[in-house]
């Protein structure tokens, strides 16, 4: 694999993934945390159309079904991942290239680039899109910003390492696209009338069941269709048939309304915790310590908290 180049390392969350896919010009879709495998947790999501998720990476274990390597590549684009960092980006674009649904509009960008990489080997595709200059700048736009540089040091073995990879249904079967691997992971079947994420549930708990009990290495989020846009859609058919006046109906119409308000309320909140990931607070800090300098204050302060964290250290008796 590469190096990390200008490739940075963005949080796991569902403000930034989902102000993320909109950066690339997607609508119609959002991202959304799963705190439980519950069923209903997935229930109330619906239409899920992929996953991704994050994991501890501990080497290119076993996989759970079998590589795709017949005919089925051609209809499927899985990118091989060929730089370091982008593996949460390129899980997303997993998913959104391989999704077909009414719901989601792919926006000019990522279809152009889905119609440039058609005939290119996973390999191939992994190095158009690490080169793709919209794609890295809005991944790129969620760097945290680090207030000294600081000279990098090859990562110790001591180190843990996560990953994220997709899983999604594709023409009735399930499954994984993970960049690392050699071609899409066939996970089987979906029987008829079964929601694809019944089976993709006890694969998840499989796979969280070989790291040791009590460790907590994992996230899972979920793409699923704009909510306020499903709200709206269905308020809008509600307001249109008059003729259906009932309070079970007003009750409706006023609890879409209620989850409408409360969706701007979320977007509102990410919009203003992504403005806080990118700002750069260094220069407000160096002129608060200045101006604590010019008033005599800034060594009273250290001492306080020197004081403070020795206070915190543990005594030894004697």
């Amino acid at each position: 694999m590469a190096g990390a180049g200008n490739w940075c390392l963005i949080e796991s969350d569902p403000g930034v993934f989902t102000e993320l896919i909109r950066g690339f010009g997607v609508k119609g879709v959002q991202v959304e945390e799963l705190y439980s495998l519950d069923p209903e947790s997935f229930a109330h999501l619906k239409p899920i159309h992929g996953l991704i998720f994050l994991f501890k990476w501990i080497g290119n274990s076993d996989i759970d079904g079998s590589y795709v390597k017949d005919s089925r590549l051609d209809e499927i684009v899985f990118v091989k991942q060929v730089i370091e960092n982008a593996c949460a980006t390129q899980a997303i674009i997993s998913v959104l290239l391989n999704c077909n649904h009414e719901d989601i509009d792919l926006g000019s960008n990522l279809t152009e680039f889905k119609q440039f990489v058609s005939n290119f080997d996973p390999d191939t595709k992994g190095l158009a899109l690490s080169n793709s200059e919209l794609i890295r700048q809005v991944h790129n736009s969620f760097a945290r910003q680090q207030l000294f540089e600081i000279e990098e040091k090859a990562p110790s073995k001591e180190e843990d390492a996560y990953h994220f990879i997709a899983y999604l249904p594709i023409k009735g079967r399930l499954y994984e696209l993970d960049g690392l691997k050699e071609a899409p992971i066939d996970l089987g079947e979906i029987p008829a009338g079964i929601d694809w994420t019944e089976i993709v549930r006890p694969i998840l708990e499989k796979r969280m069941m070989k790291y040791s009990e009590g460790e907590i290495h994992f996230n899972l989020m979920a793409l699923v269709s704009d909510r306020k846009m499903l709200y709206e859609r269905e308020l809008k058919l509600l307001t249109q048939v008059s003729s259906m006046d009932s309070d079970e109906m007003s009750f409706r119409i006023k609890e879409l309304e209620s989850l409408i308000e409360e969706e701007e309320r979320r977007r509102t909140s990410f919009r203003k915790e992504n403005v806080r990931r990118k700002h750069n607070y260094l220069p407000f800090i160096i002129e608060l310590l200045k101006i604590l300098a010019e008033q005599g204050k800034l060594s009273g302060q250290i001492q306080t908290i020197s004081d403070k964290q020795r206070a915190k250290k543990p005594r030894l008796n004697k």
